[in-house]
């Protein structure tokens, strides 16, 4: 199966956002990858639901909503109707994880469950089943622009190889510091889904530099 790439938001010019959504749209490009944070969860503040909706209704791809925020289940319901494809939350911030999980696909969206940095995968053995992705950070989350942190490449091994053990579907995405050269390392690893923000937003033709990351092999 070829990899997905998910641009991320966070990274397009806000003042010309529908543009670089068209931008998206026509490109090689699988999802959109929109972050939500709080300002507690992570040290900064992004959009909310009612960008995301806004997001959705010109949006021809699917939206991949990662919720860096504390509490996340109360959000399911605005999540569901801002659009949103899958619903990534993070295991460190939700106290009954399976609840939550189980809630997002009842609401009729695929589940996500995100690791920072410092979670090791074994943490997700026994919910691995029920999770349709696992979203690895590759940076500390808050912030685009980080340097990659190279000891995600041996999680997503791993991870492949619980989820091949189970012989399940579940796909693997990464966030933070993908370019060409982390992201083909990404893929050979097992990556299914690679993030990129400003190796993209940041490039001088945008929609190539999609090209560039989805032909990896």
């Amino acid at each position: 199966m070829s990899h997905k790439i998910a641009p991320s938001l966070l990274s397009a010019d806000f003042l010309n956002l529908q543009a670089d959504i068209e931008m998206v749209n026509n490109s090689d490009a699988d999802w959109f990858h929109c972050d939500v944070m709080d300002g507690s969860f992570v040290p900064n503040i992004s959009f909310g639901f009612p960008i995301i909706k806004q997001i959705g209704k010109i949006a021809k791809k699917p939206l991949d909503v990662h919720l860096m925020i504390v509490n996340p289940d109360q959000y399911i319901p605005v999540v569901k109707d801002a659009g949103a494809y899958m619903m990534n939350v993070h295991y460190e911030a939700c106290v009954h994880l399976n609840r939550t999980v189980s809630a997002i696909r009842e609401a009729g969206m695929k589940a996500g469950v995100t690791l920072n940095p410092h979670s090791p995968v074994w943490l997700l053995e026994d919910i691995l089943e029920y999770v349709d992705m696992v979203l690895l950070m590759s940076v500390n989350p808050g912030f685009g622009g980080q340097k990659f942190i190279e000891y995600t490449l041996g999680k997503v091994s791993r991870l492949k190889e619980m989820i091949e053990k189970k012989n399940l579907r579940t796909l693997i995405e990464v966030d933070g510091g993908v370019n060409l050269e982390t992201g083909k390392r990404l893929v050979d690893a097992g990556a299914d889904v690679l993030v990129a923000g400003n190796a993209i937003f940041g490039d001088a033709n945008p929609a190539e530099m999609i090209h560039k990351l989805k032909s990896l092999v």
